[in-house]
């Protein structure tokens, strides 16, 4: 008999920032095992619930019993089970013991190599009774969860004290234990809206009947649809500030969503809007409203009851929120008193890293790396140093000391306030970006500047110390440090050579520092996160290994060199000239020692091989002119014409002679091709 299978685990208040992820987890592990038994069909992913005090789970045509299989055991080989007088051996006897057969029941089956016995045992298909609290204690153990707490005088354990288990199939409820707890038909609502126990008649009823009579809206997804909806409405015509994180927390702290209004005093307005924000959404879980791109005095509460006056509940958070606005605005006060610039004498005192030195000696890395990247690109230089001087003075900050995600936005605050120009300011802000994927990038030359030089100083001095990430261990976050150098040299763009900035950088450590071979390393490391970078945005894998196979030292002129190779790989002389320039390479790599590109024309003796060496400087030379003045695409484009001479010499002339002059000039001439095919990329690698 089919019908709707409802497990669920009433527990004291989970973690609300992993509540989701405990219930996709748990949902999946069971889902697996119910399947892998024959209660469910592969593809029934059931429905997940999961609220502060419970994760549950529906599926529905799940049968309460398996169906009856044959499960065919495998046993040992022909020659081994059966001795030279036909009947079987120990170790034949020991497998029919364990499948419980006889030898009269054992099949013979070939993998191609040896025969082999098979048993075929018939199964009777079990209840799910039998299988399920097994099943869930496998399941639980098995969710993301950090730490394990007991509770009672049990032994259970789980990431928070469970009260209620409710095991049920269609209207029946499955008798079983899971952690300590014996199953019921029977589970509890709201803590506040609801009063006592409530039953469950059926198992495919209990989202509705949870709705209803518990005043708890069960799925997540609806919940946190409900909080959007709400907060859409109440917003009105202004906007709230919308973050997928505290969207997720705070549908994990509340059962039956309602959203209010509240708001604080205007004089508030007066601390940045940055600091306000931070204050609401991490300390209050509050959703400022917005007039355009500036905050205003109010804000939106998603609260955990539904009344049919408010005021109590407005009233409290707007008093609750006060004296943390009152800090914000104390600690702003505060430190506009004490100028950046007085400021950087304590970060000698802050350590950076116990190799690496102090925030204050990085900063003085720092001044001069900026300077001479602003130099390379035009930039004022003397701003760079300013920007670069103060860019880690808000670390000794009060607000910055309370709210580390303000480093560098306070700065330009602070700065400002200082009398620094804008561009200094702002240089300050940006020097941090981008933060994440897809943030924005620096903006001006004196940012970009500033940017490069901190997360420069910070891959080469722990690349030139060895802390170099391994597998998902990125403690110093170099993978985001490489990728906010890369984005900033292909996107402002900047025409700067990646070599250079790292001999810039690596110029502000002490040389003995550094060990091993970090340069090679650093290079690497930008190399590979250019090429995830790049197949990420969507380019095609075989373009990309292409480019980067010539390791090109101006990321800048990476997207014009993949627009050029994808052009080129449309031609149709593409696929035979990428097989000939492989072959080509693959006949000097069998060479001994390196061959030098040039050939004699007196040497050439066969019509092909002269038809190639006249038409190779004409297409050469075509090839150079349009790579000279960056047009990749025409560059490689030109190389079309020499499809037919290459394909003729290939067809027609023996490269490897007898006669070492004619080898090495045929050799030299192959060069000379290889390195007039690989200027833009290695069209190899476009090759099937």
């Amino acid at each position: 008999m089919k019908a709707t299978l409802l497990i669920e685990l009433l527990t004291e208040e989970l973690p609300p920032k992993s509540l989701a992820k405990l219930g996709l987890s748990f949902r999946e592990q069971m889902q697996k095992a119910l399947s892998e038994a024959g209660f469910i069909d592969a593809g029934n992913e059931g429905r997940w619930y999961a609220t502060p005090r419970r994760l549950a789970l529906q599926f529905d045509a799940c049968l309460e019993s398996q169906p009856d299989r044959v499960i065919e055991k495998k046993g040992p080989a022909v020659a081994s089970g059966v001795g030279a007088d036909g009947t079987p051996t120990k170790a034949l006897e020991g497998f029919m013991r364990s499948a419980g057969v006889e030898f009269a029941q054992l099949e013979k089956l070939s993998d191609g190599k040896a025969e082999y016995f098979v048993a075929r045992i018939k199964k009777t298909g079990e209840r799910i009774d039998m299988y399920l609290p097994d099943m869930m204690e496998a399941a639980l153990k098995k969710l993301p969860v950090a730490k394990l707490m007991r509770w009672g005088a049990g032994e259970a354990q789980f990431v928070r004290p469970v009260h209620g288990l409710m095991l049920m199939h269609g209207a029946r409820t499955i008798p079983g234990k899971v952690l300590d707890l014996d199953s019921r038909n029977v589970t509890r609502g709201h803590r506040f809206m609801s009063v006592g126990v409530i039953d469950i008649p059926r198992a495919e009823n209990y989202e509705a009947i949870l709705e209803k009579e518990g005043r708890v809206i069960a799925s997540f997804d609806k919940r946190r649809a409900m909080i959007v909806e709400q907060l859409d409405r109440a917003a009105g015509q202004l906007t709230w500030l919308r973050d997928e994180a505290l969207l997720d927390e705070v549908t994990a702290l509340v059962e039956f969503p309602a959203v209010y209004e509240a708001n604080f005093d205007v004089e508030f307005l007066a601390v940045p809007q940055e600091c306000l924000i931070l204050t609401m959404k991490a300390n209050q879980k509050y959703f400022p409203l917005m007039d355009g791109s500036k905050l205003t005095h109010r804000f939106l509460v998603v609260s955990n009851m539904k009344v049919a006056d408010p005021i109590n509940i407005v009233t409290g958070n707007a008093r609750v929120v006060r004296p943390r606005l009152a800090d914000a605005k104390f600690f702003f006060e505060t430190d506009k008193k004490t100028p950046l610039s007085a400021r950087i004498g304590k970060l000698s005192r802050v350590v950076y890293h116990n190799k690496l030195g102090t925030q204050g000696e990085r900063v003085d890395r720092l001044v001069k790396l900026a300077a001479a990247i602003a130099r390379r690109i035009g930039a004022d230089a003397m701003q760079a140093e300013q920007a670069a001087l103060l860019a880690k003075a808000d670390l000794v900050t009060d607000m910055v000391g309370e709210f580390p995600e303000l480093q560098g936005i306070m700065g330009r605050y602070y700065a400002l306030a200082d009398g620094e120009p804008a561009v200094v300011a702002d240089a300050i802000q940006s020097h941090y970006q981008p933060r994440f994927n897809g943030d924005t990038l620096p903006q001006g030359h004196v940012a970009c500047a500033v940017a490069l030089a901190d997360k420069l100083d910070a891959l080469i001095g722990f690349f030139g110390i060895g802390q170099i990430p391994t597998g998902d261990k990125d403690p110093f976050g170099l993978r985001r440090a490489a990728l906010g150098v890369l984005r900033i040299l292909m996107e402002t763009p900047l025409a700067l050579s990646l070599p250079d900035l790292i001999d810039d950088a690596a110029a502000g450590f002490a040389p003995e520092l550094f060990s091993g071979n970090w340069r090679a390393a650093s290079a690497d490391f930008f190399k590979e996160r250019l090429r995830h970078m790049l197949r990420d945005a969507g380019h095609d894998p075989k373009a990309v290994d292409a480019v980067l196979a010539l390791d090109p030292t101006r990321i800048d002129q990476v997207p014009a060199k993949l627009a050029a190779v994808k052009a080129f790989a449309a031609l149709p002389e593409a696929e035979a000239l990428a097989a000939a320039n492989k072959r080509v390479g693959n006949i000097l790599k069998k060479v001994e020692g390196a061959v030098a590109p040039g050939f004699d024309n007196s040497l050439l003796q066969e019509a092909a091989e002269r038809a190639l060496a006249a038409m190779l400087p004409v297409v050469k030379a075509d090839a150079e002119a349009a790579f000279e003045r960056g047009d990749y695409t025409a560059s490689l484009q030109a190389l079309a014409k020499l499809r037919t001479p290459v394909d003729a010499f290939f067809n027609d002339v023996m490269v490897n002679a007898e006669d070492p002059a004619l080898r090495a000039n045929r050799l030299g001439l192959l060069a000379t091709l290889h390195n007039a095919m690989n200027r833009v990329a290695d069209i190899s690698k476009l090759s099937s």
